[in-house]
């Protein structure tokens, strides 16, 4: 069945090879982990889940549930077992676990006793946001200028979310702050938080009418990396996906005042593709902080191992595995592009360079022949300056977009 499955994605890879000539432009976009694709993907990633909070449903995959749930090893009486690549929780948080977290990240992380004013917290996430990301003053720049707060709270919570979780030093201190930063999104929907973010993310969601649902996801995703290092099939990561990608489009929808279902699930698409992008450009990297996001089934099935990334070898097994992933997010991309044509041109430019940028990530990676071992595929300044005429042009020419047969002409309010 594995063989038949596997067969079958190849298949799929060689008809989207043969359709997707129309995602293949020529004005490509720089958005690996440091960019606004990144902003809106590092939108992409935060906090701990409550059990006790109303977050609403979870993946079916049992590896995401079993990271979604507040951990406790198995009991060998009631017959419980730990997924492969689950790694058990050390002690549990206290004081000192806490002040050893937040004593690797800024002071300015840490809650502070009294709430600032919206206008402080709107200031904190400028800063916040524009200071890490250098890209974030190009994408920022297509959005109507009363988005701009929101997209800055946004993007701070999720920026400190993912510095909880892999800037701390261990996995016992990561666990204990997130769970921290969990309490305070409770408390930003009880109307009682302090921390700055949520403050200015206070009047986000009053304005845009957010649910808890899409924060609360994301925080499923961060407790997933301090406790899944391995995923069996395609369908287990893109579980992931679910809770590390696919709310911050959802967020972002919903800021901008264009959500519904039909547009939830190509921007889900859209994400999710984006993330694969990322993971197949840093299958190196992951590798060193102990994570392996391609499937476990697809390396068996190509005969790649941990120690075949280890080595950096790219033997012909690990091509035909990279090519078969390029070419599933590729469908992906392709999947999520008539969302452009579907939003407001704003909205619709950003998602033009989103879907341009995952796709340029691909390409980069079929320009090293599917080596992502020996050296990280990157994307040139050139292509970046290419990125930004392109938005420039399709600004002021919108036929020259991803979306441009259904492009909406009208602006956001």
């Amino acid at each position: 069945m594995m063989r038949v499955a596997i067969h079958e994605r190849q298949r799929e890879a060689d008809d989207l090879e043969r359709e997707t000539l129309d995602c293949r432009v020529d004005a490509p976009l720089p958005l690996g982990r440091s960019t606004l694709a990144q902003t809106l993907q590092s939108l992409v990633q935060s906090p701990v889940w409550k059990e006790s909070t109303d977050h609403g449903e979870r993946s079916e995959s049992p590896i995401a549930e079993a990271a979604a749930a507040d951990y406790t090893p198995p009991d060998s009486s009631i017959g419980g077992t730990v997924p492969q690549g689950v790694m058990q929780p050390g002690t549990v948080s206290n004081a000192e676990v806490l002040e050893r977290g937040w004593a690797a990240l800024p002071e300015s992380y840490r809650i502070p006793p009294t709430a600032p004013t919206l206008e402080e917290a709107r200031a904190y996430c400028q800063r916040l946001a524009e200071s890490h990301y250098e890209n974030f003053h190009v994408a920022s720049w297509f959005l109507p200028k009363a988005l701009r707060p929101h997209f800055h709270a946004i993007y701070a919570y999720c920026r400190i979310s993912d510095d909880l979780g892999d800037e701390v030093g261990g996995r016992d201190e990561a666990l204990a702050l997130l769970g921290v930063w969990g309490e305070e999104l409770d408390a930003c929907y009880a109307g009682t938080a302090r921390h700055p973010v949520f403050v200015a993310l206070t009047e986000t969601i009053r304005e845009c009418s957010i649910p808890k649902q899409p924060f609360a996801d994301l925080l499923i995703a961060f407790r997933q990396d301090q406790t899944v290092t391995r995923y069996q099939t395609m369908e287990d990561v893109l579980a992931y996906c679910r809770y590390s990608a696919n709310p911050v489009g959802r967020l972002v929808l919903y800021a901008c005042g264009e959500a519904d279902e039909e547009k939830f699930r190509l921007s889900d698409a859209t994400c999710s593709a984006l993330q694969l992008a990322n993971f197949w450009q840093d299958v190196r990297e992951d590798f060193a902080r102990g994570r392996v996001y391609l499937p476990q089934r697809d390396m068996e099935f190509f005969q790649v191992s941990d120690e075949t990334i280890a080595d950096h070898l790219a033997t012909p097994g690990f091509r035909g595995l990279m090519r078969t992933e390029v070419a599933y997010a590729r469908g992906l991309f392709k999947q999520g592009l008539p969302l452009i044509g579907m939003v407001n041109r704003e909205l619709a430019l950003d998602l033009d360079l989103f879907s341009r940028g995952g796709m340029e990530i691909l390409r980069a990676i079929e320009r090293r022949d599917y080596d992502v071992l020996s050296a990280r595929p990157s994307i040139s300044k050139l292509s970046k300056a290419g990125l930004l005429l392109r938005a420039v042009c399709a600004k002021v020419f919108p036929a020259l977009s991803l979306g441009k047969s259904r492009l909406r002409t009208e602006p956001a309010d």
